[in-house]
């Protein structure tokens, strides 16, 4: 029986961190509502001292951007968008990759190499280029607006980002499932008959869970990443709000407030105004570094485990009579059926 995992200090860390940007903005929006503070000003004796973007202070911890809206608010109404996004696609992908790894494994053995050896290629080429090609159509805003609501466009940027790296997440299963196909009880339980399904389903996934758990907080911080890099690209999660005025056009806006949308379209004032992209940057940091967390936390609880079996494997101090009475429960057994089969 594995050891909970809820036990680890890393996993706890983790998992606290990341319900606090869950279910605080979820709270945030509930009593705020889904539109920031703002404040065109600050002033002291009648004298106005500061004008937007504000520098953080207590009341704006992150400070307000150009427009003099609550940074703080923003990302706290962006976050359940930024994180669920990610988990979304993270799922999906392995929802497809999962069987199709298994099926490349038991199916494609004489073709595995062959598309190992290609989806490894593919592998170190950016994800984000692909992703920018396919996304641009359906999260750059046309001059009539977009045909699609906002959930729609969320929908489809998660199958999409899904379905971009299928193919090495599968592949990396594949070769997964292959190396437990060579062990003697996979050989053992074929050679008695057990049909490829079965294989997979009582052998091959038990054995991957926890690989497959490890890979699943992977493929959510792939995510994020990718979301980031989309974010200087000025393609933001749910949509990216443009402005063709040619004389007062404002710059690409995210719609929905998702971190990527906040970090590139506020990059330019990186010189200026330094806690416009380092508050979304931060957010980013902490949520993968929450993942990291989790991931390792579970890993140490299976590691764990798998010594406490281990030695309880190795213990002999079964009583002499017990080991006596099964052999002699074992003998009778046998004694029954062999006359049986007479």
């Amino acid at each position: 029986m594995m050891k909970p995992f809820w036990k680890q200090p890393l996993f706890i860390i983790g998992f606290s961190i990341l319900a606090f940007f869950l279910i605080g903005s979820f709270v945030y929006e509930w009593i705020f509502g889904n539109v920031p503070r703002q404040q065109l000003y600050i002033e002291k004796n009648g004298k106005v001292i500061e004008s937007p973007p504000i520098s953080p202070n207590l009341l704006y911890p992150f400070g307000t951007n150009q427009l003099g809206y609550d940074q703080f608010g923003k990302l706290m109404i962006g976050g359940k968008y930024t994180i669920l996004a990610a988990m979304a696609v993270a799922a999906f992908r392995m929802l497809i990759a999962v069987p199709l790894g298994f099926f490349m494994a038991t199916y494609l053995k004489r073709y595995r190499p062959f598309l190992t050896g290609l989806f490894d290629a593919v592998h170190y080429i950016p994800m984000t280029i692909f992703a920018y090609i396919a996304l641009m159509p359906v999260l750059w805003m046309p001059q009539d607006g977009f045909s699609n609501s906002l959930l729609e466009r969320i929908i489809i940027e998660v199958v999409i980002l899904a379905m971009l790296t299928v193919p090495i997440v599968a592949s990396l299963i594949g070769n997964e499932a292959a190396i437990l196909y060579e062990k003697e009880y996979i050989l053992a339980s074929r050679t008695l008959g057990a049909s490829k399904f079965r294989i997979i389903r009582k052998h091959l996934f038990p054995q991957l869970r926890e690989k497959l758990f490890v890979l699943y907080g992977q493929q959510i911080v792939e995510t994020l990443i990718v979301f980031a890099h989309l974010g200087l690209l000025d393609l933001f999660l749910g949509g990216t709000k443009v402005n063709y005025s040619p004389m007062f056009g404002d710059p690409p806006m995210s719609i929905s407030f998702e971190w990527a949308g906040l970090f590139g379209s506020t990059f330019g004032y990186l010189q200026g105004a330094p806690w416009l992209p380092l508050g979304p940057a931060i957010c980013f940091a902490l949520v993968i570094l929450s993942i990291a967390a989790m991931i390792e936390g579970y890993s140490r609880a299976s590691v764990a485990t798998k010594s406490l079996d281990r030695k309880l494997s190795n213990r002999k101090d079964i009583p002499e009579d017990v080991i006596a009475w099964n052999q002699q429960q074992l003998k009778e057994k046998m004694i029954l059926l062999k006359e049986k089969t007479r």
